[in-house]
């Protein structure tokens, strides 16, 4: 099957994976939980599918087209989740103005910080960049950590929760690929940051490809690559979906068999 990362390996990469070619699925566990990274106004703007260039001008983390595509694959994936009473997790930022120290990525590079703005639209949406978007939002009950590194787990309560609930698997979402999501798994930003740690933690993590995203398309695929090779499974939203609707299935005859003894 075609994967999105194909057109950007070179003949010896391919060469090298024919040859060295071997069964790498993490798999899927009994007991998941979902685990949504970073969907917040600040990389989805206020105007759906703006060209990329044209958001960046007032949303700096804009993440254009790429990000609105995801969202109904997600809203699907939490209804079904909802509906069995899976686990369900959402990772934010943490705001300097509100934490009293720099975010990360502040700290490490001083020289992008800007002065607060003083024109009132820019303020608001300073203050707006972190609130997850009403589409995919929490309901009451579900578990919300804000944080400060790429890392949903990093100096965060979320592996501690994750344990109380004995989560085995995380259908992972969100952004950016090759940041905090490969930090959580490790896609290319936020998400691979988190998937790194979670796979380090021992979970098994299913990054659901047609959730996540990236402004810029080689990291994405190439991220989304990585973490196929080593920590994670790259699955379609169709897969996450069985997968849900197999433990519901499960569930029910269990229920019957209990009620039949």
């Amino acid at each position: 099957m075609p994967r999105v990362w194909d057109r950007f390996l070179t003949a010896q990469d391919k060469a090298h994976l024919t040859a060295t070619e071997k069964d790498r699925r993490v798999g899927f566990g009994s007991r998941p939980a979902v685990l949504n990274i970073d969907l917040y106004r600040g990389v989805f703007g206020d105007e759906p599918n703006a060209p990329l260039l044209e958001g960046v001008k007032q949303w700096s983390g804009y993440c254009g087209p790429a990000g609105w595509a995801v969202v109904p694959h997600v809203q699907a994936l939490l209804r079904d989740a909802r509906a069995i009473g899976i686990p369900i997790c959402h990772a934010t930022g943490l705001r300097d103005e509100d934490a009293g120290i720099p975010g990360w990525s502040a700290a490490l590079h001083p020289g992008r910080s800007r002065k607060p703005p003083s024109d009132p639209a820019a303020q608001d949406r300073l203050a707006r960049r972190y609130d997850i978007i009403d589409e995919v939002a929490p309901i009451p009950g579900e578990v919300v950590v804000r944080k400060t590194a790429p890392s949903a787990f990093w100096g965060t309560p979320l592996m501690a929760e994750l344990h109380r609930l004995g989560v085995d698997t995380l259908l992972v979402t969100g952004e950016s690929t090759s940041g905090c999501v490969r930090a959580t798994v490790v896609a290319s930003g936020c998400v691979r940051a988190t998937v790194v740690d979670a796979a380090s933690y021992r979970f098994r993590v299913q990054v659901i490809e047609d959730c996540v995203f990236d402004r810029h398309e080689a990291c994405h695929a190439m991220n989304l690559f990585d973490m196929n090779q080593k920590y994670a499974d790259v699955i379609s939203i169709g897969t996450a979906l069985d997968y849900l609707r197999g433990l519901k299935d499960d569930r029910s005859a269990a229920r019957k068999e209990l009620v039949g003894s």
